[in-house]
C-alpha cells in the first residue's frame, strides 16, 4: 500500500556504529544490510596479541572493512579533533555494542543521543561480564537489552528487552553466540522504532539492579569445597575464556566442560579424585556432590577429552586436586 511504502521510506536513519569484539559483528552486519545508513564505524586501535605480540585488529574493524564501511580507530574519546570529526558526520544516532564508556561530550553530539546493546536483562547484571556472571550464578534465563546511554554506566532508560533461556549445558561460548545474534535483531528493531517514534523508554528500577564486574584471573581457580553444582556453573561461565582451573602436583589444569553428579556415597575430601567405580571418567569430590570432568587442558598441552588425559596422566587413588 502507499502507506506501507511511505513507512518503509522513513526507515533510513543515519548513524555511527561503535564496537570492538566479535560479539558486535552480527549487529554491524545486520545494520549494514538494512535501509539505515552507517556513516562510519568507530573502533579501538589495533593492539598487540599473542606470543609474538603482533598487532591485531579489532573484529569490528575487520568486519567493517569487509563490508566496505569507513573505519575510524581512536584511543582518546575526548580528543578534540576526534569529536570534531564525529560532529562533521552529522548523524542522528550512535549505536554502541561492546565498546567502551562514552563520555558525555561524545554521546551528546547526535540529536537522538546514543543507544547501547547489553547482554543481560537490565537492570540485572550491569557491567563488563554479564554473560559470564549470569551462568556462574546459576541463572536459567537472561537476554539482551537496548537502552539510552547516560553518564552512569548501564543505567539509561530501557528501549527493548528480549529474553533467552540458559540451558544446563550452556557455556559462555554457546550463550555468547546466541545472544550476539539475538542482539542484532533487537538492535535493528530498536533503531526502526526510534525512526518511527514508536518506542516508549522505561526507567530502570535501581532496587532490581545487580552487578557484573570485569572478570579477574584468580576467579577462575576452583574452590573444591563449594558444592559440585556451583563449581560446574563456574566452569561453564568461564569456558572457554579465560577458563576455570585447578592444580595437580603444582601444575595448572584448565577445565572446560563438566557435569555435576548427585553423589549417593560421600566420605571424600573436597578435591579428592573418586576411584573408578562405575561413575566413569575423571570424577572429583566437591563440598557436596561430585563433579565429572569431561574436557580439560594440562599445562603446555592442547585441550582434550578427560579419557584421553587419563591415558597419558593416570591418577592415583586418594589424589587431591587444588
Amino acid at each position: 500500500s502507499r502507506q506501507t511504502q511511505k513507512d518503509q521510506s522513513r526507515l533510513n536513519m543515519r548513524l555511527i556504529f561503535f564496537g570492538n569484539p566479535n560479539f558486535a559483528v552480527p549487529c554491524l552486519e545486520v545494520l549494514a544490510s538494512s535501509s539505515h545508513e552507517i556513516a562510519c564505524v568507530v573502533t579501538s586501535p589495533d593492539s598487540p596479541s599473542g606470543r609474538g605480540r603482533k598487532l591485531k585488529a579489532p573484529y569490528v574493524k575487520i568486519a567493517a572493512e569487509r563490508l566496505g564501511l569507513p573505519v575510524l580507530q581512536v584511543q582518546d574519546l575526548r580528543d578534540g579533533s576526534f569529536l570534531e570529526k564525529i560532529a562533521e558526520y552529522a548523524v542522528a544516532l550512535f549505536a554502541v555494542v561492546a565498546f567502551r564508556i562514552l563520555p558525555v561530550e561524545l554521546f551528546g553530539i547526535p540529536p537522538l543521543g546514543a543507544i547501547n546493546l547489553h547482554a543481560s536483562l537490565l537492570p540485572r547484571y550491569r557491567g563488563a561480564a554479564p554473560i559470564n556472571r549470569a551462568i556462574m550464578a546459576g541463572e536459567t534465563v537472561t537476554g539482551v537489552t537496548t537502552f539510552q546511554i547516560r553518564k552512569k554506566v548501564d543505567t539509561g532508560d530501557v528501549l527493548l528487552l528480549r529474553e533467552e533461556a540458559i540451558s544446563p549445558d550452556d557455556t559462555f561460548d554457546s550463550l555468547h553466540d546466541r545472544l550476539s545474534l539475538l542482539g542484532a535483531d533487537v538492535l535493528l528493531e530498536t533503531i526502526d522504532g526510534l525512526e518511527k517514534s514508536t518506542l516508549n523508554p522505561i526507567a530502570q528500577d535501581p532496587a532490581l539492579a545487580s552487578k557484573a564486574p570485569k572478570l579477574h584471573p584468580d576467579e577462575g581457580e576452583i574452590d573444591w569445597s563449594e558444592p559440585a553444582n556451583a563449581i560446574n556453573n563456574r566452569i561453564r561461565g568461564l569456558s572457554s575464556t579465560p577458563g576455570a582451573f585447578t592444580y595437580r602436583n603444582g601444575d595448572k589444569l584448565k577445565i572446560y566442560v563438566s557435569e555435576p553428579i548427585d553423589a549417593s556415597r560421600e566420605g571424600f575430601a573436597p578435591g579428592e579424585v573418586i576411584p573408578a567405580n562405575g561413575a566413569g571418567g575423571l570424577v572429583v569430590a566437591g563440598g557436596s556432590g561430585w563433579l565429572r570432568v569431561l574436557e580439560l587442558q594440562p599445562a603446555g598441552k592442547k585441550r582434550m577429552k578427560a579419557e584421553d588425559y587419563l591415558r597419558g596422566y593416570p591418577l592415583a587413588e586418594g589424589e587431591v586436586l587444588g
